[in-house]
């Protein structure tokens, strides 16, 4: 299967396609839209190969159009992500041998003075350009573009970069059109569903769990340009939206907002992502009377892992063959109750690669296996446990610790609304240091008393030093950036004498609100 059957399946349909703001566009009118663009485009390029064409936008129809275009064969979509600057945005356009870049006039400003070498295109010339085309009877400059193939290219969509440089993801027909139609199976969408897309589209999450199962379904995509908390139940009613996907915090931001009695009053069914805490997901699904359902994917697609109606809601999923935990530098399974790395033992799944990155794409394929780069632990039961990242791994006191359940548990305190766990090297091995987004004014005392309650928190699993803060430092896909809190060298607010068992106040930081004065959030993200 491939994505271009999918969208070429809508071509002929009047009542569904994409609403953005007070716009509809019908599928039909998409289909030719995006057509159009792709002979535009083929115009202005070289007779070559399939080219690479860079887009540097935020959401918009005519980002839905490219990516239309680039489903058809016209070109490869690169997705550029609007948090990069300068020299980075620059090796993420050279790396992923873009031929030219398409921008518009809220993010052209991103390349000023930054060096390409390549052309730089508006989205409007090239609208124009392709409108002209469309006025003639005849195209001189048109050239035969093949039916895509299933492994054919279609887009390089760069990994969020929470734990290094980016690296840019080959992403076939295949991995859009599987992904798509098994995710509109599995939620039964279909004509009479609206998709509603506020994830950035230079992102896997809004393309392959989104714009994909909208297609696969025959469904409308209501597009928003970029995700707004306080906007998100307005347009589930504007809309009639059914169905909604997130990556990282967005369920944590939209149950931050005033909640109103009749929030339950609309029309969404499923909400459907990753990386949600468990008490994020109880609490958004009985507020606003939805199913959520959060899975377990990368960009990569090397392991998919599905959670089940018995899953543990702190669990991922059932341990299901291919999907193995091993130990991540020998490969070899670890027992029940171990931390280990999650691979795929079969192969590479949907994973085709990393472009122009043969060592990378080497070091996932280990010994034949794909590796996650994610850690986990099986309980008794067979449910898997997320344990963090490999690059969290923690040596504490000569025991290998996962960040992930000590970030679960911390979260249960009900004021802490986020966390952030990692490793601070000592001497010998890591201390950790907790930060923590709170609702109220949590105390050290308070603090102390609740870990203290908490009878699974082993003892080398509690926080050395902790730092309250009002936020966390996000990418573009609201995942938390450990590696610059690391950096920021900020003083805990609390910190743990040795050997006890209870915070005192940090003299350096000694009143929390003189602390988060200190803390400029802007300048921690990305």
């Amino acid at each position: 299967m491939t994505l271009a059957e999918l969208f070429t399946a809508v071509a002929d349909v009047d009542d569904r396609g994409l609403h953005h703001g007070d716009e509809f566009v019908s599928w039909r009118d998409h289909v030719a839209a995006s057509r159009a663009r792709g002979e535009a485009l083929r115009a202005l390029l070289p007779d070559d190969a399939t080219p690479h064409v860079g887009v540097l936008m935020e959401n918009s129809p005519e980002f839905s159009y490219l990516l239309g275009a680039a489903a058809l064969g016209s070109f490869v979509l690169v997705g550029l992500n609007t948090t990069r600057r300068g020299a980075a945005l620059a090796a993420d356009i050279e790396r992923s041998d873009c031929q030219i870049v398409l921008t518009d006039k809220r993010s052209r400003h991103l390349l000023d003075g930054v060096e390409l070498g390549v052309p730089v295109i508006s989205i409007r010339r090239l609208a124009s350009l392709a409108r002209l085309l469309d006025q003639r009877e005849e195209f001189p400059h048109r050239r035969s573009i093949s039916t895509p193939a299933p492994d054919d290219l279609m887009m390089l969509i760069f990994t969020s970069g929470t734990t290094g440089d980016p690296k840019a993801v080959r992403c076939t027909q295949r991995k859009f059109a599987e992904s798509g139609r098994m995710l509109a199976d599995r939620f039964d969408i279909d004509s009479s569903d609206v998709v509603y897309l506020s994830m950035p589209m230079f992102h896997s999450n809004a393309v392959i769990a989104g714009w994909s199962v909208a297609l696969a379904g025959g469904a409308s995509v209501a597009l928003r340009d970029r995700f707004s908390a306080s906007g998100f139940l307005p347009d589930v009613r504007r809309y009639g939206v059914t169905f909604a996907n997130y990556v990282g915090k967005p369920l944590n931001y939209i149950l931050a907002t005033p909640e109103r009695p009749d929030d339950a009053d609309n029309t969404l069914r499923i909400m459907y992502g990753n990386e949600a805490s468990a008490r994020d997901r109880e609490r958004f699904a009985r507020r606003f009377g939805c199913r959520v359902i959060d899975g377990f994917g990368s960009t990569e697609g090397g392991v998919a892992i599905t959670r089940t109606p018995d899953t543990p809601p702190d669990a991922l999923g059932p341990l299901r063959p291919p999907t193995a935990v091993v130990d991540p530098d020998t490969g070899e399974p670890v027992p029940t109750g171990t931390v280990g790395e999650i691979v795929n033992t079969s192969g590479p799944g949907l994973f085709s690669g990393y472009h122009n990155d043969p060592e990378a794409s080497d070091d996932r394929m280990r010994g034949g296996m794909y590796h996650t780069g994610d850690l986990a632990w099986v309980d008794d039961d067979g449910y898997l446990h997320f344990a963090g990242r490999v690059g969290d791994w923690l040596r504490v006191d000569g025991e290998n610790l996962g960040t992930g359940p000590i970030e679960r548990i911390l979260l249960r305190h009900p004021m802490v609304r986020q966390v952030a766990v990692y490793g601070v090297p000592v001497e010998i091995g890591d201390e950790i240091e907790a930060v923590l987004v709170v609702d109220g004014d949590l105390t050290a005392k308070d603090f102390t008393g609740f870990l203290q309650d908490q009878s699974d928190l082993g003892p080398k699993q509690w926080p050395h030093r902790v730092r309250l803060t009002h936020d966390l430092p996000d990418t573009a896909t609201f995942k938390t950036v450990k590696r610059h809190l690391r950096e920021d060298a900020i003083p805990p607010t609390w910190t743990r004498p040795i050997g006890e068992f209870r915070f005192v106040a940090n003299r350096a930081t000694p009143d929390r609100q003189e602390h988060e004065k200190s803390v400029d959030p802007a300048s921690v993200r990305p």
